[in-house]
C-alpha cells in the first residue's frame, strides 16, 4: 500500500488535493469520493447497470457457432 503526503489548495471556490503520481489515477477517470469522519476514500466510479448493458450490446455478436468434433474416447482396459 502506497502512502504519500500532499497538501490541499484553493481552486476557485473549492478546496482541491493533488494526487502524487505514486497514487494517481489515469487522466480523465471519473472518481467517487466518500467521507467518514476524517477519512476520505477516493475510488474509480463504477458504471451503472444501464451503462454496462449498453456496452455489452455494443460488443460484436458471435459468428457461426462451431460444432465440436465428437470426442474420441479410447478403450482403456482396467479403468
Amino acid at each position: 500500500m502506497a502512502i504519500v503526503k500532499t497538501r490541499t489548495f484553493k481552486c476557485g471556490n473549492s478546496v482541491a488535493v493533488r494526487l502524487p503520481k505514486e497514487v494517481a489515477f489515469a487522466p480523465d477517470i471519473e472518481v467517487t469520493v466518500s467521507r467518514c469522519g476524517d477519512v476520505m476514500t477516493i475510488y474509480p466510479t463504477r458504471p451503472s447497470i444501464k451503462e454496462m448493458i449498453a456496452k455489452l450490446r455494443e460488443l460484436p455478436g458471435p459468428g457461426d457457432i462451431e460444432v465440436r468434433d465428437a470426442d474420441v474416447v479410447p478403450d482403456r482396459p482396467g479403468l
